[in-house]
C-alpha cells in the first residue's frame, strides 16, 4: 500500500494494542500514535536500497524488510528502543505487542495488493499478492486517518477502534468482492468460448467496484473489465497478440526471467521499432502500463531501461469513474485517441 496508508494503518494498530496502558494514563496516545505511524512505515525505507538495475529494484522491494520472521526477530530490540526513550520500561510486554502488530500488519496489507510481498523469507521468495485492494484507496484510508486523528483530539480511543473496525471490514469487503469478480469473470469466459491458460482479476485505481481481468494464452493476451454493477451481459474483451517464439527466444535472460518469476508470467514480450520492451501485465491498464522496461535494443541485449508511465490522469480518472458506475463499455484506449 502507500506510504500514507501504512502510516496510518500503525498509528491506528499501536493505538488500539495500547490502549490499555493508555488509559492508565501510563504512556500518552500522541506517542502510542506517533510511535506506530514511524515503525508502520519503516519496512518500506528498503526503496532507498539499489539492487542495480530497475527490474532489481522493482522485485527486491518487499523482501526481507517484509518477511514476517525477520520483522518478528527485531521486534523486542524495536520495543527495548522504544520503552527506553519512553522511560517506561515497565511497559516492555504490552509495547512490544504493539510495535509487533504494527510491524506485521504491514507486508500482511502490502500482500492484498498485486505487487508481490515475500513475507514467507527465509523459507520462500514466493511474492504473495491477492490484488484484492489496488495500492491507494481512500475508502481504506480516509477511516483510519479520521478514527485516529479524532482520538487524538477528542481523547477517545473509541474513535480510533471505529476507524481501524471500518477499515478492516472494507478490505474484507474487498476480498469477498474478488471472488464474485472471479466467478463472473469466469462465467463469462466460458459462455464465449475463450481459451484461459492463466487468468488475473485485480482491482482497478481507487475503488473496488471495476475489476481488471487479463487473460494469458500461448499467443494472445485478452483484458477486461467487470464492474460489480454491471448487468448480466456479455463482457467487452480487447484482444493483443503474444509472441510465444520470442518469448521463447529471451525466455532464459535475467530480466525477462526475474520478472516473469515476480510477475507469475503475467508480462509480455514485444519490438517497438528497435526495444525490445518486457512489460508487467499485473498493474496499469491496456495500453497504459506501471513497468515497463528496455531491454534489448535490435536484438542486442542491454541493462533494463524503466520507460516512463505515461499520464493522463483527467481522462483517466473519468474513464474509472463511469466504468466503475456501469456507465460506459468503452476501453479507456479509445478515449485517449
Amino acid at each position: 500500500m502507500d506510504s500514507l496508508s501504512q502510516i496510518a494503518l500503525g498509528a491506528a494498530v499501536s493505538a488500539a494494542a495500547l490502549a490499555t496502558p493508555i488509559r492508565c494514563k501510563q504512556i500518552k496516545l500522541w506517542h502510542a500514535v506517533a510511535a506506530g505511524a514511524l515503525f508502520g512505515t519503516l519496512p518500506d525505507l528498503d526503496v532507498l536500497i539499489s539492487h542495480g538495475d530497475p527490474i532489481s529494484d522493482m522485485t527486491f522491494h518487499r523482501t526481507e524488510s517484509h518477511s514476517l520472521f525477520y520483522l518478528t526477530l527485531v521486534s523486542p530490540l524495536f520495543a527495548m528502543l522504544w520503552m527506553k526513550l519512553l522511560r517506561t520500561p515497565t511497559l516492555f510486554k504490552p509495547g512490544l505487542l504493539a510495535l509487533w502488530l504494527v510491524l506485521v500488519t504491514h507486508p500482511l496489507l502490502d500482500t492484498l495488493t498485486i505487487y508481490g510481498t515475500q513475507l514467507a523469507l527465509p523459507f520462500s521468495d514466493y511474492p504473495f499478492g491477492t490484488g484484492s485492494i489496488f495500492v491507494i484507496d481512500p475508502l481504506y484510508t480516509l477511516p483510519l486517518l479520521l478514527g485516529t486523528g479524532m482520538a487524538l483530539f477528542g481523547k477517545n480511543l473509541r474513535w480510533n477502534h471505529l476507524g481501524l473496525a471500518c477499515s478492516s471490514v472494507y478490505l474484507l469487503f474487498g476480498l469477498l468482492a474478488q471472488q464474485w469478480a472471479y466467478a463472473e469473470v469466469k462465467q463469462q469466459l466460458a459462455i464465449q468460448g475463450h481459451k484461459v491458460d492463466k487468468l488475473l482479476v485485480t482491482a482497478t485505481p481507487f475503488n473496488t467496484l471495476l475489476w481488471r481481468a487479463v487473460v494469458i494464452n500461448e499467443d494472445e493476451y485478452l483484458e477486461a473489465y467487470y464492474s460489480l454493477l454491471d448487468d448480466p451481459t456479455k463482457m467487452q474483451w480487447r484482444s493483443f497478440s503474444r509472441d510465444n517464439s520470442l518469448i521463447e527466444q529471451w525466455k532464459d535472460n535475467a530480466a525477462v526471467a526475474r520478472l516473469a518469476w515476480f510477475s507469475h508470467g503475467f508480462y509480455q514480450l514485444e519490438y517497438q521499432g528497435r526495444d525490445l520492451i518486457l512489460t508487467d501485465l499485473r498493474m496499469g491498464m491496456a495500453p497504459f502500463y506501471s513497468f515497463s522496461f528496455v531491454i534489448a535494443k535490435e536484438a542486442k541485449a542491454q541493462p533494463p531501461v524503466q520507460l516512463e508511465f505515461p499520464r493522463d490522469n483527467t481522462t483517466s480518472f473519468a474513464w474509472l469513474y463511469q466504468r466503475a458506475l456501469s456507465k460506459t463499455e468503452l476501453p479507456l484506449s479509445d478515449l485517449m485517441k
